[in-house]
């Protein structure tokens, strides 16, 4: 080997060396911190919760809050929940994850309080991304849906002034948003706990266009996840059952109804009352994902106020409706092609 061919190698292998060595990034329009593959639950550098899934190109990206209570708490939220900020998360494979950290926070929003970051979802539009996500009110009374918009979906995110949905516009409780863009381009977003409410939105993503239709959903309680496949509208949801909350889902033709209860698609989550669906389609298969308390991290136990986000696969039935999922300590362990 000459001098030259020696030193090469050597600026070659150095170069290896130091690409090994550098902080887990993916590429140069997400940068994170790259996780090892866990199974289930799939994101262990913080508790997180209430998942939202979304596709960009060949990348799945999924949106959480953070759970951030600690043993013995008193923080006057409800039910001793601190929910402190919204994640991000993304993968190519479904195995492989990184994490893009805390991207937005309910102080962000000019009514917005401390702790109270509960569930949220992202979907593109037209170039841009819009968070839908509830905020508890500054003055402790009541929540609201408000929306923060970036350019990328790892933002940075910019909170809209002005909220779209409070808590005078229905009999209250008005949280947990879910937004699909149906295939006229038309975006529908719905909400509600107790009740689940459904209406339009305006083109600019930020303001309702019409009526609020209470849509009946039969053994509903929160967290409503609005899909199509094939002509039909799904919601999959929370609804009480044996063990805690359990995820229910109902069909129609029409967004606004008539809603056809079709049953349970999991049980309750291990470790957690509550459970949060968010179901996606991604290079060519279906997933769900939910979070359970199992998660020990910081010298604190998993827990129903400390939750992990975790995915199953999705199947249906000729007839179009769902399988019901086990819900697995594996998750998904072969990479999605």
């Amino acid at each position: 080997m000459n001098k030259k061919t020696f030193l090469l190698a050597g600026a070659i292998a150095a170069f290896a060396m130091f690409a090994t060595a550098l902080p887990a990034a993916d590429t140069k329009d997400y940068p994170g911190t790259a996780l090892e593959p866990s199974g289930n639950p799939i994101f262990t550098d913080a508790w997180t919760c209430d998942p939202a899934p979304l596709v960009v190109g060949d990348r799945l990206f999924v949106y959480t809050g953070q759970d951030i209570y600690k043993d013995g708490e008193q923080n006057g939220l409800p039910g001793n929940y601190n929910i402190a900020a919204w994640r991000c998360y993304s993968t190519t494979d479904m195995v492989h994850w990184t994490s893009h950290g805390v991207l937005l926070k309910p102080e962000q929003f000019p009514n917005g309080r401390a702790g109270v970051a509960w569930a949220a979802q992202v979907v593109e539009k037209g170039g841009k991304f819009y968070w839908y996500v509830t905020y508890g009110n500054k003055n402790g009374q009541g929540n609201s849906i408000g929306v923060a918009i970036a350019d990328s979906p790892v933002g940075p995110f910019k909170p809209v002034e002005k909220p779209v949905i409070t808590d005078d516009m229905t009999s209250g409780n008005d949280i947990d948003p879910t937004v699909l863009i149906d295939d006229d381009g038309t975006a529908w977003l719905s909400w509600g706990h107790t009740n689940n409410y459904v209406a339009k939105l305006k083109d600019n993503m930020i303001e309702l266009d019409g009526e609020i239709t209470d849509t009946g959903m039969q053994n509903y309680t929160e967290g409503p996840w609005l899909y199509k496949r094939n002509g039909l509208y799904y919601n999959f949801y929370p609804g009480m059952g044996r063990g805690g909350e359990v995820i229910n889902y109902s069909t129609a033709k029409d967004l606004k109804g008539p809603w056809t209860f079709r049953g349970q698609v999991t049980g309750a989550a291990k470790n957690s009352f509550t459970i949060h669906p968010g179901v996606i389609d991604f290079k060519g298969r279906t997933f769900l994902f939910y979070h359970n308390g199992t998660l020990d991290r910081d010298g604190q136990k998993g827990q129903g106020l400390r939750r992990s986000v975790c995915v199953d696969e999705l199947f249906f039935n000729e007839d179009g409706t769902v399988k019901p999922l086990t819900q697995t300590k594996e998750g998904v362990t072969e990479p999605v092609k």
